[in-house]
């Protein structure tokens, strides 16, 4: 191989490295981001499911309503 062709292969190659390693982080802030969201979702369904708990046992008589 003459020199121009390897020092064209070494810039390739530490171009592509640089381009790794900034997807790399990416995933990674992706990775944290949704499991900031699951966590959120988790939270709000739990919410969700004692709101519901909670009138389901308010409303759980027969009454009838005022206008009969």
């Amino acid at each position: 191989m003459n020199e121009e062709r390897v020092i064209d292969i070494e810039t390739r190659l530490a171009f592509q490295d640089g381009s790794l390693q900034e997807l790399n982080q990416a995933l990674c802030r992706q990775q944290q981001r949704i499991e900031q969201l699951e966590e959120t979702c988790r939270v709000l369904l739990g919410r969700m499911q004692d709101l519901s708990d909670s009138l389901g046992k308010e409303g759980a008589t027969d009454e009838r309503p005022p206008h009969y």
